[in-house]
């Protein structure tokens, strides 16, 4: 099947701007198959003694299998195993906080994330907070934290969320979903297995490769788009029409669809993303949505916004056969719909990159509401 290269992407001119952000970048990534092995000798350099441990928060769905036999433990290390079943939320890193540090005299080594999105997620917000004082819901912004993070490692399990290279770790807060963004959040390693993605669910594997597809759209029709974002959203892109609408095996599927996270999540890191991710996070807020499905949720409606990106994810949609649910907005009440109206207009500077500085004149609380009501 021959695929264009052009759609999805908009032609336009890219925006100078004087005020460039110094952004961090993961300093150390392995990538293979197989490359998980390498763990152990990667987290030994980072340990302080055997009285100070690495911490493993792994996604529960690995509980009694051989990948949980694969990871390094000596001396007092510990296995935190976590559900990936709901969004995670500022009170469950603040619990975790609090439990490491009454188990431990001292702060770890280091934290490990093995899982998808939600894991990571945890993982970098967990290492933040066990520098920091107060709640994670206190840092829900931008650069909001003031010191390092202790060193913390990510190893996803599932491709598509950018989580392991981005800047930020998205929460479920008391009063929003936002995440905590700073220079202090990105992994300190990174270890890339594909081998570790066989297995998932053909749902989960559309619904969270479409998050990195919708990523390089809203990055690459964004007003913040530069050369470096560009660069990174259109190999990505790329990817991601190998991965869903190319006929390819599947050791080179998981291991194209990981690097098009990779590169997706590079791109937002210099950019931003858009109208679907500000929108599903009201969703996710309101009704508990999960991220990739909630972004698929919100984009099928958006073409207004991303004409040729709607257009081909219906075509990848349609190739894997996937039915998106429906009807999740029916029975709400119009405090609901406000609810979920105000989380989303939260998101300024998604709005700013998909819309421009006036946004506010494109997108009012009925306009939102119209689109959440095709739901």
């Amino acid at each position: 099947m021959q695929i264009k290269k052009d759609i999805g992407v908009k032609k336009k001119t890219l925006v100078q701007n004087q005020g460039y952000r110094n952004f961090p970048m993961v300093p150390r990534v392995v990538f293979g198959r197989g490359s998980f092995n390498q763990l152990s000798e990667i987290l030994m350099p980072n340990r302080k003694h055997s009285d100070a441990p690495f911490i493993f928060l792994v996604d529960d769905v690995f509980e009694g299998t051989k990948l949980v036999k694969r990871i390094p433990l000596i001396f007092n290390d510990q296995i935190i195993f976590i559900s990936a079943d709901e969004e995670p939320k500022t009170e469950q890193v603040d619990y975790l906080v609090k439990r490491i540090r009454t188990d431990f005299n001292e702060l770890p080594s280091g934290i490990v994330g093995i899982g998808g999105g939600t894991l990571l997620d945890l993982s970098k917000a967990v290492s933040i907070m066990l520098t920091n004082r107060g709640g994670a819901a206190e840092y829900q912004g931008w650069d909001l934290v003031q010191k390092k993070s202790i060193y913390h490692v990510g190893i996803p399990t599932i491709s598509g969320t950018g989580a392991e290279v981005s800047r930020t770790t998205v929460l479920l807060g008391p009063k929003m979903k936002l995440g905590i963004n700073s220079d202090h959040t990105t992994f300190d390693q990174v270890v890339m297995d594909p081998d570790l993605a066989k297995g998932v669910d053909k749902a989960q594997w559309f619904y969270t490769g479409m998050d990195c597809y919708i990523h390089c759209i809203e990055s690459l029709n964004g007003t913040y788009l530069n050369a470096f974002s560009q660069s990174y959203g259109e190999k990505a892109l790329d990817l991601c029409k190998e991965v869903y609408l190319g006929d390819l095996s599947p050791e080179e599927s998981r291991d194209k669809l990981m690097m098009a996270s990779w590169h997706g999540g590079m791109s937002i890191a210099y950019s931003q993303v858009g109208v679907a991710h500000a929108m599903s996070y009201g969703l996710s807020y309101l009704l508990g949505v999960k991220h990739g499905i909630g972004n698929c949720l919100v984009f099928q409606h958006l073409e207004e916004f991303y004409p040729e990106g709607v257009a081909l994810f219906n075509l990848m949609r349609e190739k894997h056969r996937i039915e998106l649910p429906n009807g999740l907005c029916a029975n709400l009440d119009a405090k609901d719909f406000d609810t979920m109206i105000e989380v989303a207009m939260r998101m300024e500077p998604l709005w700013e990159n998909a819309l421009g500085l006036n946004w506010r004149k494109i997108i009012t609380p009925e306009k939102l509401k119209s689109i959440y009501k095709k739901i």
